[in-house]
């Protein structure tokens, strides 16, 4: 450990930005410490449900009682379960009020949710970037998609991201290692509606973050078809800090890791109006501690970074560090889901599945793009794919010799698609600190007041209707739509809260990432976002952090920080 606890950098966090940005500041040269807030998890050790199969959970794989009674946020969707437990945040100690309903999923250990996610990884277009400008909404993004696209290539190349090139410009190619096949019947469906829409609709395999080559200077096997992804994967099959970026900062010799340490403020220099460091509190002995650096980046997650910056400076801002412009816990968003359809595919009696692929089909967005035009801003992608069942679908095989039977022999075909659809990023929507209640170690929680809008509304009902009229051109029968209903925060892809702009009067951040109010400060998580797109978020987290590290140490050279 560095001389009295100073370093050239500190980064808050181990998630996906965090990881990268660790990566990014040892490789350079920079001194760094990493912070994380929960346990440690080491890579492969540490997957301690990577290899059971659901046999060898007590209550296979389902939540308990007790599980549903201390988690009862959690159980309100599908991440509650044996195989992940312990892998989510402890809702007793880490408190949240709802003034309205948010679902939030959090992953407090090394790793955080770069060990849970969905891997599902797309580019923005150049429509994401400069949709804000062009429609009037909130605050112009400072860059645009020639800015990041370099950065895109960068992280894909070393990440690995499995995919195939399609030519479109509402979802721009990258690097890609070899795609991952579709099945008979997806391919069999995929030309149906690509003709049946004059080529103005496109089907293709999911692009994922599982290597379908090996690499071995990274020491990760290419996947292995078990899609057991978010319980660990000791192959590194798919990327995440363990697997990825934090084995190489560790390689540096620059990276110094603290775990269970939770920042509680980031300290602040009124005269140089800079930032000089971090003060965290053990999670284990509640001790205090204060490390000094150069520059911070803050990758703690998006509401917990935004938890941070309410936190600090105080004295000189009441409502914390990068709150001059009034934006700061404004304008959450997410992605809105469990609405489409799925129906019958026959004629395929004689295929099944192969393996247990980790990634479905992807279909791009298509409303309010070129001559498309609807009653609702924005749009919505879909995911999903064809999949092959049990044979249960007549009612009386529930018992004895019968039901047996039925599960020995496959089912009929299924195609099924789900809507992914874009939140727009309004003022009103926002996070706060309640003072009024307090986490385990006494400090104060957030409160979120967040809602949907009527843009939204209408976009739900665009979606189970659109997936109905696809399917039809794929040639499915018994074609049913749901709508099972969404609570903000159930995507998983929460983002706002710090966004970035061109003014420091409306936005909390800079086209760098640097906050306005302290310029060696970098939020390059979900929080900087100043707009949602439709597409899973992570590839753009992890683009803008490399792009902000190389930004920040050339000026820290420069002398500048």
């Amino acid at each position: 450990m560095p001389e009295n606890n100073v370093y050239d950098a500190i980064v808050i966090g181990s998630g996906i930005s965090g990881g990268w940005a660790a990566k990014e500041l040892t490789e350079k040269g920079m001194k760094t410490l990493m912070l994380e807030r929960g346990r440690p998890i080491e890579h492969k050790s540490g997957y301690v449900n990577a290899m059971k199969d659901v046999w060898d959970f007590p209550h296979r794989d389902n939540a308990t009682q007790q599980m549903k009674a201390d988690y009862p946020v959690l159980k309100r969707d599908y991440p509650l379960n044996e195989s992940t437990f312990g892998m989510w945040a402890n809702e007793k100690e880490n408190p949240y009020t709802e003034v309205k309903r948010f679902d939030w999923y959090r992953g407090y250990h090394l790793g955080g949710r770069s060990l849970m996610w969905g891997r599902q990884s797309y580019r923005w277009s150049k429509l994401d970037f400069e949709g804000n400008a062009k429609e009037g909404i909130a605050v112009d993004w400072p860059i645009r998609y020639e800015d990041l696209a370099p950065w895109y290539s960068y992280v894909e190349k070393f990440a690995g991201i499995q995919g195939s090139k399609e030519g479109l410009d509402i979802l721009p190619d990258g690097e890609f290692l070899p795609a991952m096949e579709m099945n008979a019947v997806e391919k069999h469906v995929a030309p149906k509606l690509k003709e049946h829409y004059k080529g103005k609709r496109h089907m293709f395999i999911g692009r994922s973050a599982n290597i379908t080559e090996p690499k071995p200077e990274q020491d990760r096997v290419n996947c292995q078809y078990r899609d057991r992804c978010w319980r660990g994967c000791p192959f590194g099959a798919y990327f995440s800090t363990q697997s990825a970026t934090l084995p190489v900062a560790r390689k540096t010799g620059n990276l110094t890791l603290e775990t269970n340490k939770i920042v509680t403020r980031i300290l602040y220099n009124k005269d140089t109006k800079k930032a000089t460091g971090v003060e965290v509190v053990d999670a284990e002995t509640s001790k205090t501690y204060t490390y000094n650096a150069k520059i911070i980046f803050v990758c703690a997650s998006t509401f917990n970074s935004t938890w941070i910056l309410m936190n600090s400076a105080t004295d000189v801002w009441p409502d914390g560090l990068g709150s001059s412009s009034g934006e700061l816990g404004h304008n959450v968003m997410d992605h809105h889901l469990k609405s489409g359809a799925e129906g019958v595919i026959e004629g395929f009696d004689d295929k099944y599945e192969y393996g247990r692929r980790p990634t479905g089909i992807y279909i791009p967005r298509f409303q309010n793009v070129y001559d498309d035009k609807r009653d609702y801003l924005r749009g919505f992608g879909y995911q999903g794919g064809a999949y092959r069942g049990r044979g249960l679908e007549i009612a009386e095989f529930t018992l004895g010799a019968d039901l047996k039977d039925a599960l020995s022999e496959p089912g009929p075909w299924k195609m099924g698609i789900m809507g992914f659809g874009e939140i727009l990023p309004y003022h009103e929507n926002r996070i706060f600190l309640d003072k009024t209640k307090k986490d385990k170690w006494g400090l104060p929680v957030l409160a979120f007041d967040v809602e949907m809008k009527e843009n939204e509304a209408k976009m739900r009902k665009d979606i189970p209707a659109e997936a109905q009229a696809m399917l039809e051109a794929m040639g499915a029968k018994n074609i049913r739509t749901y709508d099972y209903g969404y609570a903000f925060g159930m995507g998983i892809h929460e983002m706002g809260t710090a966004r970035m702009g061109r003014d420091p009067k409306t936005s909390v951040l800079n086209g760098n990432n640097q906050v306005w109010d302290a310029l060696n400060v970098f939020v390059t998580d979900g929080a900087c976002m100043t707009s949602a797109s439709c597409v899973n978020p992570s590839l753009t987290y992890m683009a803008l952090t490399a792009r902000a590290v190389d930004f920040a140490v050339k000026e820290v050279k420069k002398g500048n920080l």
